[in-house]
């Protein structure tokens, strides 16, 4: 399915994406054809040049003065990471952000279903109290309510978007088994939800084009699966043989990639359908893995 703008997408403005990255880049590439101007910022001066390529305008940040850009967008998408010091938007520019108020007609804060913690593979949705359990997962929930508190304070038109594991082109298993990497780690219950980029990107459209200031948002598919039947599948699609089975008691794993098997959850999305009108592209990861390969072709 394309990713081009379409009857629902929002009239035009100036977005301003802070750390403008994977999922940002595609609302960006939805965006550009109805007449947005994006304005994205990037650490790198090689990622700048990719941006620009895209049709963005690029500035590095740290080290840029984005006065400017805050002043001229009315709209402003948040998909810079929190740390251990907080969130760096806020760090460096919640005085300028704050100044607009309800000047702004939409924000977007991009955050995690991780701050949901671990379930044990129960459902949660956006009215589950917050219980992380892991480090990023608190930094994740201590930045929505150092952003919340901003907009309660000045009148932000504040958004909050739990994305649950994105995958899309460039990012899904297919290499992994290809190059015979690929490992299907198995935790008895273990389950992820997951979401295609093109999701991500439709759902914070609908959300600009009917801004619902204060609403959270789960973004996920509907079926949340174990990850190996995801690589499973993958293997198949291709052809290639099955990866074998690895207890995770046996796994070599980093201690990052270990954080993400501490949690199970399954995670609701019933709110982006009802309130936003979204029909999912790829609602389970069997037809979005199958639109990924298909557009290697």
């Amino acid at each position: 399915m394309s990713a081009s703008a379409s009857t629902s997408d929002p009239l035009p403005g100036t977005l301003l994406s802070f750390g403008h990255g994977y999922s940002a880049g595609a609302l960006a590439r939805r965006l550009i054809p109805g007449g947005w101007r994006i304005i994205g910022t990037t650490r790198s001066a090689e990622r700048a040049n990719q941006l620009a390529a895209e049709g963005a305008e690029a500035l590095i940040w740290p080290g840029s003065d984005l006065s400017a850009a805050i002043s001229e967008a009315t709209h402003i998408l948040i998909s810079a990471g929190p740390d251990a010091d907080g969130d760096p938007v806020l760090r460096d520019w919640a005085a300028q952000i704050g100044a607009r108020g309800r000047g702004l007609r939409w924000l977007g804060y991009l955050s995690t279903t991780g701050v949901y913690g671990d379930h044990q593979g129960g459902w949660v949705d956006e009215s589950t109290p917050l219980s992380p359990s892991t480090r990023r997962g608190r930094w994740r929930m201590d930045a929505e309510g150092a952003w919340q508190a901003l907009a309660a304070e000045v009148g932000l038109p504040l958004h909050i978007f739990r994305l649950a594991g994105i995958y899309g082109p460039g990012r899904g298993p297919f290499e992994k088994v290809r190059q015979g990497t690929a490992r299907r780690i198995i935790k008895p219950g273990q389950v992820f939800s997951r979401i295609h980029v093109e999701d991500i990107a439709q759902v914070l459209a609908a959300s600009i084009a009917r801004p619902d200031p204060g609403a959270v948002y789960n973004l996920c598919d509907d079926d949340p699966a174990p990850p190996e039947e995801v690589i499973a599948h993958a293997a198949e699609l291709l052809g290639l043989p099955v990866p074998p089975a690895i207890p995770i008691e046996e796994a070599d794993m980093t201690p990052m990639a270990r954080s993400f098997y501490a949690e199970s959850k399954r995670v609701r999305n019933d709110r982006i359908k009802q309130d936003l009108g979204v029909a999912l592209l790829y609602p389970d990861y069997r037809s979005g893995l199958a639109a990924l390969l298909d557009g290697e072709t």
